[in-house]
C-alpha cells in the first residue's frame, strides 16, 4: 500500500482505487464487499466531486494518485455537543465521576466564569479540533438558564459567521424542562432561539407536570417554525420513560417539524415489553435519536463504592433501527465535569460505538449514523454523503476496510475540504492555560 499520499496544490486530480462506502455514496450499481465498501476511481476539479465511476472509467484529470484500497469517507456531522462546556475539566474536574457531581461542577464553573472571552476561547479551540479531524458540520447545546443565556448566544452567533465555509454550526437551547413553568421567561428564550435560528431544546424528567410542559413547548415549536432537541431519560432508572411522553406528545400534536432525542438510556434497563411499546411511538411520531457512547460510558452506573459498573449506558440502538427509526452517534461533551476525555473527533466516536453497541456483524451501513443521518437530521443536503457535483469534502484514511479503519486512530488521516488538504495541527492545551485558574 502507499505510504503516503499528498494532493496537488491546484487543478484536477484523480484519486485511483479507493474504497467508498456504498450507503454514503448514492448512484453506485456495483455490489459492495463484506464491510460495505465498493472500489471507485474520483475525479476531482474545481473544489468539487466531478466523477465517480468503477476503477480506470474515469478520465483522468491532472495528476493520479493511488489510494491502493485507502478508505474515503465523507466529512464528518457531529449532531450532539457542547462546546460551552467544552475543556472546564482542569478548573474545574468532577470529584467523583458521577452525573450528579458533574452538574453540581459545570454549574458552579458556568456561574463563576462563563464570560463571553472565555466562551469563545474555548469554543474556537474545540473548533479547531473538530475541524482537524474531519468534521463539517455540529449542533451545540447551550446552557440557557438566565443571565448566561444573554452571553452565550451572541458568543455562538460570532463563532457561526467566524466559522462559515469550514463547519456549519448549529445551537440548540438547554435548560431544564421545570424551567419552562416560568412562561414569560420561556417565551422570551424561544424569541432568542429562533431570532439567532436555534433549535427549542430541554432536558426532560420525570415531573408530575411533564405533558403539560411539553404541550408548551410543542405548541410554541409550532407557531415559530423550531426544531425540537431533548436531553432524555440519561439514567438507569427504568421508571423514567420520559422518552415515551414526548412520543407521545408529538403524535398528540402532529408535530411537522423535526425531533432528535439524545441519550435514552434507561431504555436498556426496561422490561422487553415496557420498551417496545416504548419504541413503537417513537417510529410512529419520526422522532430521531442520537446515542453518546462516550460519555454515557463515562458517566452511567458511575458506583460511589468504588465498585465495577454493571452496565454502560447504551440505548436500544438496534431495536430502533430494526423499527426505522432514525439514529445517530455523536461527540456529547468533552473534557468536562460530563466527560473528562475526547477531542471531537467523530472517527473516535464510531469506533467507540461500534464496540461498545456492536454494530458490527454485520457492519451494514452503521457508518451513516456518524456522516449521512446526522447530516439528515440537522436538516443538511448534500452532506455526510459523497456525490457527483457536490464540495470534495472528505477524509482518506489509511485502512482499507474496517478491521484496519477501527484498530488505530488513524491520526495520520488526510483532510480535504473543497478538493485541498487542510492543515491538521491540532491546538495545543497550552493555549488554555491562563483559563484555567481555580473556579
Amino acid at each position: 500500500m502507499t505510504s503516503s499520499i499528498t494532493l496537488p496544490p491546484a487543478g484536477p486530480y484523480t484519486l485511483a482505487s479507493a474504497r467508498l462506502h456504498g450507503a454514503l455514496t448514492p448512484g453506485l450499481r456495483r455490489q459492495p464487499d463484506g464491510d460495505g465498501f465498493v472500489g471507485c476511481d474520483l475525479l476531482v476539479s474545481e473544489g468539487h466531486i466531478a466523477r465517480i465511476a468503477p476503477p480506470g472509467a474515469v478520465p483522468r484529470g491532472g495528476e493520479t494518485l493511488d489510494l491502493a484500497g485507502r478508505v474515503v469517507l465523507p466529512a464528518f456531522v457531529d449532531c450532539h455537543t457542547h462546546l460551552d462546556k467544552g475543556h472546564i475539566s482542569p478548573r474545574k474536574p468532577n470529584p467523583n465521576g458521577t452525573f450528579e457531581a458533574a452538574l453540581q461542577t459545570a454549574g458552579e464553573d458556568r456561574a463563576a466564569r462563563w464570560t463571553a472571552d472565555d466562551l469563545r476561547r474555548r469554543m474556537d479551540f474545540s473548533l479547531r479540533s473538530a475541524h482537524a479531524h474531519g468534521t463539517v458540520a455540529i449542533r451545540t447545546h447551550l446552557d440557557s438558564i438566565a443571565p448566561q443565556d444573554e452571553i452565550s448566544w451572541p458568543v455562538f452567533q460570532e463563532m457561526r459567521e467566524e466559522w462559515r465555509g469550514r463547519i456549519i454550526l448549529q445551537a440548540a437551547c438547554l435548560a431544564g424542562i421545570d424551567l419552562y413553568r416560568d412562561a414569560a421567561w420561556f417565551n422570551a428564550l424561544v424569541r432568542r432561539v429562533k431570532e439567532a435560528g436555534g433549535v427549542l431544546g430541554a432536558v426532560t424528567w420525570m415531573l408530575p407536570d411533564l405533558d403539560a410542559l411539553l404541550d408548551r413547548m410543542f405548541v410554541s415549536a409550532s407557531e415559530h417554525g423550531l426544531d425540537l432537541d431533548f436531553h432524555v431519560d440519561e439514567t438507569s432508572d427504568p421508571a423514567s420513560v420520559s422518552l415515551r411522553h414526548i412520543a407521545e406528545a408529538a403524535i398528540r400534536h402532529r408535530f411537522a417539524g423535526k425531533i432528535l432525542c439524545g441519550h435514552c438510556c434507561s431504555l436498556a434497563q426496561q422490561a422487553d415489553g415496557e420498551a417496545d411499546r416504548t419504541l413503537d411511538l417513537v417510529a410512529r411520531a419520526d422522532i430521531a435519536v442520537v446515542s453518546l457512547p462516550l460519555c454515557n460510558l463515562y458517566l452511567q452506573d458511575r458506583r460511589a463504592d468504588g465498585t465495577t459498573p454493571r452496565w454502560r449506558g447504551v440505548t436500544l440502538l438496534h431495536e430502533m433501527k430494526a423499527r426505522g427509526i432514525t439514529v445517530a452517534v455523536a461527540s456529547d461533551n468533552t473534557r468536562d465535569p460530563f466527560h473528562a476525555y475526547g477531542d471531537l473527533d467523530m472517527l473516535e466516536v464510531f469506533r467507540a460505538a461500534t464496540r461498545v453497541a456492536h454494530l458490527d456483524h454485520p457492519f451494514g451501513d452503521w457508518i451513516a449514523a456518524a456522516t449521512a443521518t446526522p447530516a439528515r437530521i440537522m436538516g443538511l443536503d448534500g452532506f455526510g454523503i459523497l456525490r457527483e457535483s457536490d464540495p470534495a469534502d472528505f477524509v482518506i484514511l489509511k485502512g482499507r476496510r474496517w478491521t484496519e479503519v477501527l484498530a488505530r486512530p488513524e491520526a495520520d488521516r488526510i483532510v480535504v475540504r473543497g478538493g485541498r488538504t487542510i492543515a491538521r495541527t491540532l491546538p495545543d492545551y497550552s493555549e488554555l492555560d491562563d483559563l484555567m485558574g481555580a473556579a
